[in-house]
């Protein structure tokens, strides 16, 4: 194979953070070449600096593409010789169509400079049949999922005649189906002579798809591997990105679980907008002093319908059902009625409904928790600024400072930010929807270490997740969902992935199995806390 690319000793500094330290990265035409590291290692910043998104002379170091040198000034000049950049949030104007998404910035003409329409759409519709798209090219965006709107980022990469496409953290936000959909449409571009470069956290689709796979940690590279190498593992990645061997994915834990914390009955959630569309179907599941419960289901269940409309009554309407917590009936209608009911909730997509990004680091931990700092109405500064360092501690935010904008840290790092802010509020019951989306193994660790000392302190933590040998690793039961109806409960003892699977994809109108609840015994009520007390590090 000829090279295609050669990176040569990039090095990138922002005030106070080297990013990237003498990096180099060499990718052959036509392969597909992975990124891995931790979150923060710097790969993002590395494709930035490729993509012209960080200019030339805004760091040291050489690009040479297709044999020449390149002093990319902005995203236009790399696209102009082939190379496109697909970040993991998505550019898309979601009130525009597909084909005007697809050709925006480069505008199909016809006489007088002026659009013409029907080629545009004539042409999106060739774009979208390369990558397996079958909607009416005139559909607005916001009417389709992220799987497609994925292929529309990939159809509009093809009508700039890509020669070099880089896809970051491509299938986070996918299903297991529309990311094995993705992963052949890039096998595909391959075919046609395509060279992908794909930055992942999931380290099974990189092990399937790469032909090398380049580990970076701390902003040097560490290795390039062959991925035909026999040598080539899982095992060896995670040792390359973290520094050290992960004998286990998830940590050992000894269950102590108690009494019922949060215990919620015939819970009924009608859609917001579209009147007698029923989301979530007579509901219920508990949870208990020291457990972890799991909330499994395909897309589309009701899994984040159904925490949201839990916490504050932030989906839905005509909500109805009972919500118990220590065995009392609480009201939950508002989120700061969640809130003094001691309930917590870290949302699936923390940019978007979990942090403030323009905002500091010392500022949106204690966001959810400002009444505990107030005094005569007034905001204690000083004790702000002393509990966000000492959650900066606990939770190793790798940050120089609380003061820094959240919206500049890695995704691992602002998700420990997202879990500071509501444990700061001193929970009994904390519920994680996707926690660990889109972040590293390292990072995944360390917040599965969090969940764990929660729980031993005597706390409950309802946990949703995609991944089911997440749940099976993590969990000490698991409840299935499938549209909107609880389908199962059993202990993770007796859970596989394929009986949750088979209650996962029960029809609508399909019985649900009578046997699915098991005689599970949640043991000793003995839920006392241990030297980690979950009322904050401060106290």
């Amino acid at each position: 194979m000829n090279q295609i690319l050669e990176m040569r000793s990039i090095t990138k500094e922002f005030p106070g953070v080297l990013a990237l330290s003498d990096v180099s990265l060499t990718v052959q035409q036509g392969e597909i070449h992975a990124i891995c590291g931790e979150n923060g290692a710097g790969k993002s910043t590395l494709m930035k600096v490729l993509s012209g998104v960080y200019p030339h002379g805004t760091y040291k170091g050489e690009i040479v593409f297709e044999g020449e040198e390149m002093r990319f000034s902005s995203i236009n000049d790399s696209e102009a010789v082939g190379i496109v950049i697909i970040h993991q949030e998505l550019a898309l104007v979601p009130y525009l169509s597909i084909a005007e998404n697809i050709f925006l910035g480069n505008e199909v003409r016809g006489a007088g400079g002026l659009i013409d329409w029907n080629k545009a759409n004539h042409e999106a519709a060739q774009l979208m049949a390369r990558v397996g798209l079958h909607e009416n090219p005139t559909t607005p965006v916001s009417q389709l999922g992220v799987g497609k709107q994925q292929l529309i980022e990939i159809a509009k990469a093809l009508s700039k005649e890509v020669k070099l496409l880089i896809l970051d953290e491509p299938t986070a936000a996918l299903n297991d189906t529309d990311s094995e959909h993705l992963l052949d449409l890039i096998r595909q571009l391959q075919a046609d002579g395509i060279t992908s470069i794909i930055i992942s956290h999931k380290l099974n689709e990189i092990a399937a798809i790469a032909d090398n796979t380049t580990v970076i940690r701390d902003g040097r590279t560490i290795e390039t591997m062959d991925m035909s190498d026999p040598t080539a593992t899982q095992e060896r990645m995670i040792r390359g990105m973290v520094g050290r061997d992960i004998a286990h994915r998830f940590p050992e834990r000894t269950p102590r679980i108690g009494g019922p914390v949060l215990e919620v009955e015939n819970w009924t959630v009608y859609h917001p907008t579209q009147p007698g569309r029923l989301i979530i179907d007579n509901a219920s599941f508990s949870v208990r002093a020291g457990e972890v419960i799991g909330i499994a289901g395909l897309m589309g269940a009701g899994r984040t319908e159904l925490a949201m409309s839990l916490f504050g009554h932030s989906y839905g309407r005509d909500i109805s059902g009972q919500v118990r917590m220590h065995g009392q009936v609480v009201d939950t209608s508002t989120v700061s009625a969640a809130i003094n009911a001691s309930i917590a909730y870290c949302t699936e997509d923390r940019k978007r409904f979990g942090l403030n990004l323009l905002d500091d680091i010392r500022h949106n931990i204690s966001a959810a928790g400002l009444f505990k700092l107030v005094k005569s109405g007034w905001i204690n500064g000083n004790e702000e600024l002393k509990i966000a360092e000492e959650y900066r501690d606990s939770l190793n935010i790798k940050t120089p400072t609380v003061m820094a904008l959240v919206g500049k840290l890695s995704g691992g790092n602002q998700q420990k930010v997202v879990l500071s802010k509501w444990l700061y509020t001193d929970p009994d019951v904390l519920i994680l929807d996707e926690p660990t989306r889109g972040i590293d193994v390292g990072a995944k660790y360390e917040i599965y270490t969090i969940i764990n000392r929660m729980v031993a302190a005597g706390k409950a933590v309802v946990v949703i997740s995609s991944e089911l040998p997440e749940l099976l690793g993590i969990c000490d039961r698991i409840y299935t969902l499938a549209y909107g109806r609880i389908t199962g409960d059993m202990p993770v003892a007796e859970a596989t992935q394929e009986r949750l699977m088979t209650l996962m994809a029960l029809e609508r109108d399909q019985e649900i199995p009578t046997n699915r609840f098991s005689n599970y015994s949640p043991g000793r009520v003995d839920a006392t806390a241990t030297d980690f007390d979950m009322k904050g590090p401060h106290q």
